[in-house]
């Protein structure tokens, strides 16, 4: 598991007692919230085509794989407790 570094909520003189009143934690979580954002990095477009073509396949595949189980469950069930069909 990675550990993001936290932002001092100790407060400058250091007590621990953090922000003081609702706005002091506004400013401190939207402070927190623009240095996440610093960190963020965009992939380029050809980064973002290769990673959309990768999750279009593994898709495919997932589909294929349920619609595969989906198959081989119906064929057994029809063979367990016959067509349904009243004569």
């Amino acid at each position: 598991m990675s550990h993001t570094p936290q932002a001092d909520v100790t407060g400058p003189a250091g007590d621990g007692r953090g922000p003081r009143g609702p706005f002091g934690k506004m400013w401190l979580f939207l402070r927190q919230v623009f240095d996440e954002l610093r960190k963020v990095i965009v992939p380029t477009r050809r980064e973002l085509v290769n990673y959309t073509i990768v999750v279009m396949v593994f898709v495919l595949i997932v589909i294929l794989v349920v619609s595969g189980l989906d198959w081989v469950f119906n064929q057994a069930a029809e063979l367990i407790f016959g067509g349904g069909a009243a004569e």
